[in-house]
């Protein structure tokens, strides 16, 4: 069998390079459950042609993926989408509104289809807001920052006797217009979406994109990012001929491992025969498939308050599995060997098939083992 397999990869190595002209493979960052593939490139991993300028990613803490915007610099990334070519960031200081003031998009691949316009707000630290939640990072012990994208508030607050006055101007890139509200804390995560370059119908036909080759820098569909397109004229050519010359070489080939194939069944009936196993011989090797449904309910479940606040990372704003949003009155469960918390269906469905946090990959206690 092994001559068979053998002269069966001969028989098929030019067909094979001359499909694999393109080397892009998809990369990860660490534990980061984001694939990094064209037109993103991880920089020091993959090469310059696997990536579209304007693109280029860093991986850093061995989970962290980072992208750098023209004067507002580095922004973490928390997800890709491919299919409708759109990028979620968050600034990694939490300070997104010290950001924004710098942030230019005009000579990067994304441009702002909306702007949603804030007007700032420096008010006295003892000045009635009204519940109204300031802006932290912005503020300090002599004045208070208020963002809202209401001119009615704004003139109200800057009238009266609280004595605010309008401090700047600020503009959130978005995707389509919204009314935000009153007020906000500028915290959320900021959207990016790109068109150039358009590899939707790709995506959409379950295919990749790529370069179709280096020197004309012509994006084109790719087979799993291992192939040029079928639209490529010089290679189907040299396709069709090389199968045209293995003809005669496959037929001998097939009736050599037909022989070998027949030599080879012979000798081992022969073996058979000798040597037999008992099934005490052979035992299957157990393999862990997770946790058990008790060990999963023993972690900690919390009702989320107005606050948003989990017990362990309070920072984290959207559940890692999911990548959405926490939301009030939401529950989450929360590991108790590391503290990181998740939706509950989401942790569930994770521990239910795997024994470890999938953050921090650490290894939990009293796993099912299944024979």
């Amino acid at each position: 069998m092994g001559v068979y397999k053998f002269l069966l990869f001969s028989l098929l190595l030019p067909f094979l390079s001359s499909e694999a002209t393109n080397d892009c493979q998809t990369s990860y960052c660490g534990q980061n459950f984001n694939a990094i593939r064209f037109p993103f490139r991880l920089i020091d991993q993959q090469p310059e042609n696997c990536g579209y300028p304007g693109f280029n990613l860093r991986c850093v803490l061995q989970n962290t993926i980072l992208i750098n915007l023209p004067s507002a610099g580095d922004f973490v990334v928390r997800n890709m989408d491919y299919r409708h070519q759109s990028l979620q960031i968050y600034d990694p200081s939490n300070c997104l509104a010290a950001k924004l003031s710098k942030l230019n998009l005009s000579n990067t691949p994304f441009p702002a289809s909306y702007y949603h316009n804030y007007t700032l707000l420096s008010c006295p630290s003892d000045a009635n807001l009204f519940g109204v939640k300031p802006i932290g990072c912005l503020s300090n012990s002599s004045f208070l920052i208020l963002a809202t994208d209401s001119n009615t508030f704004a003139t109200s607050m800057t009238s009266n006797e609280s004595g605010c006055v309008v401090s700047g101007r600020l503009s959130v890139p978005v995707n389509q217009s919204y009314d935000d509200g009153l007020t906000s804390q500028l915290s959320d995560n900021i959207t990016l979406t790109w068109g150039t370059p358009d590899c939707e119908s790709c995506e959409a036909n379950g295919s990749s994109c790529g370069y179709a080759d280096i020197t004309s820098q012509t994006i084109t569909c790719l087979s799993n990012n291992t192939g040029d397109s079928a639209s490529n004229g010089s290679s189907s050519i040299f396709r069709i001929l090389a199968f045209a010359m293995a003809i005669p070489a496959m037929t001998a080939s097939l009736v050599i491992a037909c022989f070998t194939c027949l030599r080879f069944r012979r000798e081992q009936h022969m073996i058979s025969t000798i040597t037999t196993a008992t099934p005490e011989d052979t035992v299957e090797p157990s393999r862990v498939v997770g946790l058990d449904q008790a060990t999963i309910e023993s972690y900690t479940k919390v009702v989320l308050d107005d606050s948003k606040r989990l017990p362990g990372h309070a920072d984290d704003a959207a559940c890692p599995i999911c990548l959405s949003d926490y939301n009030v009155k939401e529950t989450v469960r929360c590991i108790p060997e590391c503290q990181h918390c998740f939706h509950v269906d989401c942790i569930d469905d994770w521990l239910k098939k795997n024994g470890t946090c999938p953050i921090c990959r650490n290894s939990l206690a009293v796993v099912h083992i299944e024979s």
